[in-house]
């Protein structure tokens, strides 16, 4: 038997482990670099939503929505920008020329100035090569396009330094494809106008109408240690955009798809992310990012070679744990029949380890469960039947407070009964019947507040919360009682403040009116009820205190049970029917929230908490 276990364990415990090596081994060959490249796609959209909400509380900020685009990169590891309507990145004036138009040459365009952004004609590092053309003073033709009377050059050409910028991908759109040669200072000549147009000088292919333009150089802005230099390093990125540009130009429908877009360069693909946003001023513009998906390939190969160490070690453990079963398989049985003689004897003290997942360990585990449920049994009936007699002597107390409360109003009842019966004092007939009918809404409250007890403490009773302002239910419940604290020359002093909370505002109304009416019951003529209110973190506290004669200490904790009135005779002198405390316990205990009564030095302290209303607006 014991080199069955161990045979079937060994050819178990190997061929499961061999299995989740394989599944999983398999799984990241075949599955984990998609669902690696997706969850970082579903990332990368989660985080350009939140960072679309950051752009439009920047507004038009650039130094806020630089910050912005650089933070993201360090969190994503993604490069991203925003761009304007027609293609340019917003904000590049930190790498631009801006140039003073001829208008005289370009009467068409009443903007005198225009900022070409450099980095579609030139990478970082040919700064030192190019700004020795772009000086100030020098002239310049641009060639290029607009849309919504915005200027986008495709081809700049320095007349002093017979010099050429092109933007390729944008006039291979333009004119086709072409050989751009430099010209001398002869051949840069303004060709023939028409009505302000420029002349043909090669068949365009697009629908936007082509510009010929001239200026003179008034200013070149280069991003030496700006934040955007990082972006304008990534050539990759950059053509992209102008890429993208390019299609927007052209009206092509996959210049506005929000979809992320693949894209591979030099064995390295990429994901590319284009979303429009509307701005304040209704205007469009675009989200643009791109992020690499080189190291997850890294990452499954890293994995790859890490598997074939994986699984001489998991061999190499699969033969430790044959020979710990070979001579550890006897050792739970002589435990389990040492258990079972204990539990025999009623003995439910001792549990066998579970060692093993075989047959011997399923049985290990069924003996102990057997023992903890025959214990629990045990200790369940025990429980009931100690619960029992608690609910019998409940029953006996309550039973006994009802027959009593009920006792004075009938008896009192009665005697009026037999009064008018016997005629004896007819002129008092109408006094009689009103010291009936009040026994009878003493009755009647009596049996209210019994039921309602009931309700709450059956665990049934389910609250309804709302906010409200707890000042304005105080303010109410005193102008209701103002009447009862005049009769009794008593003062009262509120400290209140105007804060919402969260409850149930006609239960806490009723433990409101429940404390004060008990304040007023009990305190002495000529004397003050102090009503206050105090923050506490995200809480309430509010107090109801009464000058009067103390409770002792050790009947603090009976003044919520029912009937209680604070002396043992019950006298009724006072009122009520002795249930509004317990009541009020149990509508606060359904709250959840903590409340309790104290002795002060000149009286009592009624107290309770109430959640405050957090009104956060995001």
């Amino acid at each position: 038997m014991k080199k069955g276990i161990v045979t079937k364990l060994f050819l178990l415990t190997t061929s499961l482990c061999m299995l989740i090596l394989a599944i999983v081994f398999f799984g990241i060959i075949l599955f984990f670099k998609q669902y690696y490249a997706n969850q970082k796609i579903s990332d990368i959209n989660t985080n350009i939503q939140s960072f679309e909400q950051e752009l439009l509380k920047a507004g038009e900020d650039a130094q806020s929505i630089q910050r912005l685009e650089h933070e993201f990169y360090e969190e994503n590891q993604t490069w991203i920008t925003i761009l304007d309507s027609v293609g340019n990145i917003k904000y590049a004036n930190d790498f631009s020329v801006k140039i003073q138009l001829d208008t005289s040459r370009n009467p068409i365009f009443s903007n005198r100035e225009m900022s070409i952004p450099l980095y579609s004609f030139m990478g970082l590092e040919e700064i030192e090569r190019v700004q020795f053309y772009l000086k100030q003073g020098n002239r310049i033709m641009i060639d290029g396009t607009n849309k919504d009377e915005v200027i986008i050059p495709a081809i700049l050409t320095v007349a002093d330094g017979n010099y050429v910028l092109e933007n390729r991908q944008l006039s291979e759109k333009l004119y086709g494809q072409r050989t751009i040669v430099e010209p001398t200072p002869s051949d840069i000549q303004l060709p023939e106008e028409q009505n302000g147009q420029r002349a043909e000088i090669a068949p365009a292919p697009s629908e936007n109408p082509s510009l010929f333009l001239w200026g003179v150089i008034e200013e070149l802005q280069l991003p030496v240690g700006t934040i955007r230099s990082n972006i304008y390093s990534n050539r990759v990125f950059v053509e992209r955009i102008k890429q993208f540009q390019v299609r927007l130009l052209l009206h092509e429908k996959s210049s506005s798809n929000a979809e992320p877009v693949d894209y591979e360069e030099n064995n390295i693909k990429y994901k590319l992310f284009m979303k429009p946003v509307t701005d304040s001023s209704g205007e469009t513009n675009y989200i643009f990012a791109m992020t690499s998906l080189q190291p997850v390939d890294e990452a499954v190969q890293m994995l790859t070679d890490y598997y074939v160490y994986l699984i001489i070690f998991v061999l190499f453990l699969t033969v430790l744990a044959t020979f710990y079963y070979s001579k550890k398989i006897a050792k739970p049985l002589i435990k389990m029949n040492n258990t079972t003689n204990k539990m025999a004897n009623l003995d439910f003290s001792e549990t066998i380890p579970v060692t093993s997942n075989d047959e011997i360990g399923a049985l290990s585990d069924n003996i102990n469960r057997l023992s903890h449920t025959l214990h629990s049994y045990i200790n369940q009936l025990q429980q009931d039947i100690e619960k029992e007699k608690q609910l019998e002597a409940t029953r006996k107390e309550f039973i006994a407070g009802v027959s009593h409360e009920l006792k004075t109003p009938l008896s009192i009842m009665k005697s009026c009964i037999s009064i008018l019966e016997d005629d004896v004092a007819s002129h008092k007939r109408d006094y009689y019947f009103q010291a009936m009918t009040k026994e009878v809404d003493k009755m009647d409250r009596l049996i209210v507040d019994m039921l309602e007890l009931a309700k709450f403490e059956s665990g049934t009773y389910k609250m309804e919360m709302e906010v409200f302002y707890i000042d304005q239910v105080i303010e109410y419940i005193c102008e209701q009682l103002a009447l009862d604290m005049k009769n009794k020359q008593l003062h009262i002093h509120k400290q209140l403040s105007h804060i919402e909370v969260v409850a149930n505002p006609l239960r806490i109304e009723q433990v409101l009116t429940n404390f004060i009416t008990n304040a007023i019951s009990y305190t002495p003529e000529n004397e003050t009820i102090m009503i206050s209110m105090s923050e506490e973190n995200e809480r309430v506290k509010i107090c109801v205190e009464n000058k009067g004669a103390h409770i002792e200490e050790k009947q603090l904790e009976k003044i919520w049970d029912r009937f209680y009135r604070g002396d043992m005779s019950r006298r009724r002198s006072k009122g009520g029917t002795g249930l509004g405390l317990a009541i009020s316990k149990n509508i606060l205990e359904l709250h959840g929230v903590p409340y309790g009564v104290l002795n002060t030095e000149d009286g009592v302290l009624f107290y309770f908490y109430l959640s405050r209303f957090q009104n956060v607006r995001r």
